[in-house]
This record gives C-alpha cells, sequence and structure tokens, in this order.
C-alpha cells in the first residue's frame, strides 16, 4: 500500500481529505506580508477572506510550505515502510513541487527502500482536489504504485478551471496578470472569464456584468466538451466559490442545465476555493473544475 499526499492548493477541506486518505501540507497565508499563517490549521479559509474584505487596500500573500514540512509529513509513512505519491500545485503558480523534491531526496537518504514520487499536476484549488481524489479512487480499485503514477500523468492534462471573478486586482498584485490587459479590464469595470490549462492561466472572455461572465464560464465549458467531443459522463467536476457560497447554488443549477441532465447533481459538489488561491482570485471567485475520470474507457 501507499500514501497519498498533496499540497494544500488542494483545497479538499479536513473532511473530504479524511474520508478519501489524502494527507494534506498547508500552505501559509498573510495579509500584511508579516504574519504568516497555517491555511485552515491557523486561520480558517472564511475568516481570511472576510479579512480580505476588511482590509480592501492589503496585499494578500501566500507561502508555500515549506521543505520541513513536507519531511514532516514523509517521516511517519516512510518509517513504517509506507511508499508515498505527493501531488503539487503547478510549478507555474508555486516552488511548493521544489520543496517536495528536496524532502524526499532527505527522507530517502533514511530510508532508501521506500519509493517517493512527487508529481506537478499542472493545476490547483479545486481542481487539484479531483486530481487527488481521482488518485484515492485509484488506490481504492487497488491500483498498484506504477500505474496509479502514470494514470495520473495521463489525466492531470485534462484538467481544466474555468472560472471568473470580481476584478482583476488581485491577479494584479500577485502577478497572474498581464498588468495593461487587467488594468483596461478594471478601467472599463468589465468582469473577465478565465480558464486555466496545462498550469497557465488564460483570459477566454469579458463581460459588462457579473451574470453575463458567469454565463460565459457555463459557455466556455460547454464549448469545450463539444469542440472537442468529449462525454462529460466520463469526467469529474468540482464548483469552488470563494465567500460566495450563496452565489455558488444557483450557479450550480445553471450549470447542470446546460449539460442537458447529462449528470446528477450531486456529481457536481461545491467545494471552498482556499485562502491561497483566495490571496490571488480576491474574494468572489465562482467557476468550474473539471478533469477525466482515472476509469473513463475501461470497461466495467
Amino acid at each position: 500500500m501507499y500514501q497519498i499526499i498533496s499540497d494544500g492548493s488542494c483545497d479538499l477541506g479536513p473532511e473530504l481529505a479524511e474520508q478519501y486518505g489524502i494527507h494534506v501540507v498547508p500552505f501559509y497565508v498573510s495579509l500584511d506580508g508579516e504574519v504568516y499563517r497555517k491555511e485552515i490549521a491557523e486561520v480558517g479559509v472564511l475568516d481570511f477572506y472576510q479579512e480580505m474584505i476588511d482590509h480592501p487596500k492589503a496585499c494578500p500573500k501566500s507561502s508555500l510550505p515549506s521543505v520541513q514540512d513536507f519531511i514532516n509529513a514523509f517521516l511517519p509513512y516512510a518509517e513504517k515502510g509506507t511508499d508515498i505519491i505527493c501531488l503539487c500545485i503547478t510549478t507555474k503558480f508555486s516552488g511548493s513541487y521544489n520543496s517536495a523534491v528536496a524532502a524526499r531526496s532527505a527522507v530517502l537518504e533514511k530510508y532508501p527502500d521506500i519509493k517517493i514520487t512527487v508529481i506537478d499536476t499542472t493545476v490547483n484549488t479545486v481542481l487539484q482536489g479531483l486530481v487527488a481524489v481521482e488518485a484515492a479512487r485509484m488506490r481504492q480499485a487497488g491500483l498498484s504504485y506504477e500505474d496509479l503514477v502514470k494514470r495520473i500523468g495521463e489525466i492531470k492534462h485534462t484538467g481544466r478551471i474555468f472560472f471568473t471573478i470580481a476584478n482583476m486586482d488581485y491577479l494584479l498584485k500577485g502577478g497572474r496578470a498581464g498588468k495593461v490587459a487587467g488594468m483596461v479590464t478594471n478601467w472599463l469595470s468589465l468582469r473577465p472569464v478565465i480558464t486555466l490549462k496545462q498550469g497557465e492561466i488564460f483570459l477566454g472572455g469579458i463581460a459588462r456584468s457579473r451574470k453575463k461572465s458567469l454565463d460565459k464560464v457555463v459557455q466556455k465549458l460547454t464549448e469545450h466538451f463539444e469542440k472537442h467531443g468529449l462525454d462529460p459522463q466520463k469526467y469529474s467536476f468540482a464548483l469552488g466559490a470563494g465567500i460566495n457560497h450563496e452565489e455558488a447554488v444557483p450557479f450550480q443549477d445553471k450549470v447542470l442545465e446546460a449539460l442537458n441532465g447529462q449528470l446528477p447533481k450531486d456529481s457536481l459538489p461545491i467545494r471552498q476555493i482556499g485562502a491561497t488561491i483566495g490571496v490571488h482570485t480576491g474574494p468572489y471567485p465562482l467557476g468550474i473544475g473539471i478533469v477525466e475520470r482515472w476509469d473513463a474507457g475501461r470497461s466495467s
């Protein structure tokens, strides 16, 4: 058997992480760039979002788990002879992967007979959570260590996030968006529609109202399936929201309606986008993550 570990970008929350047996190594977040707190363990996600709202001029930041944080996560399993698969946020957003790789080397010096694989998932937030859950499902199905690592390498490239935010302020502060495009979008009071694929974000459109930006998110989702001839029933979904959970409920219905009843409601869970990602999106992100199911195309 082997242990699945993920950095805190996966946004599974304690209950889902426990349900699927996934060990989460948290990120750190700060409102002032000086005092950093472990997400969830030391500051609640919604509490941090509220702090952002209460201090709109602040420049919130996140900090990756340290090498020692990953060593502390790896060691209890290594001591028991348990192999490890560690899933990390896209390297284009964070150095978490590098911390985990350095920790791997340190642990293997003491325990050379175990296997530790660190994977750049090329995704983040609720989509990374979907990848982690697919890994857990593979483990439940009895896949070997090697087959799981191989399949994760295949499905991670199918991952997409289609989402919108209130404005470009936080993406600009965090250097996640082109400065000129972001400033123009804000100046015109436009709502951006953003796509994440292959570890990078792309502007997928703009709208003049929140409602229209959410409509465009749904349009981007359905166009993705239609353009590439994909079957939604072979994908795992998650709807991600910030502090705006009440907005996510009718949006969930809108997505299900657009997919023409191809999915039951419980296959589109609403999950909390964590503060680690929220420092870049602001308190009001809303969107959909998708990834191919690990058993897509397999005979039952």
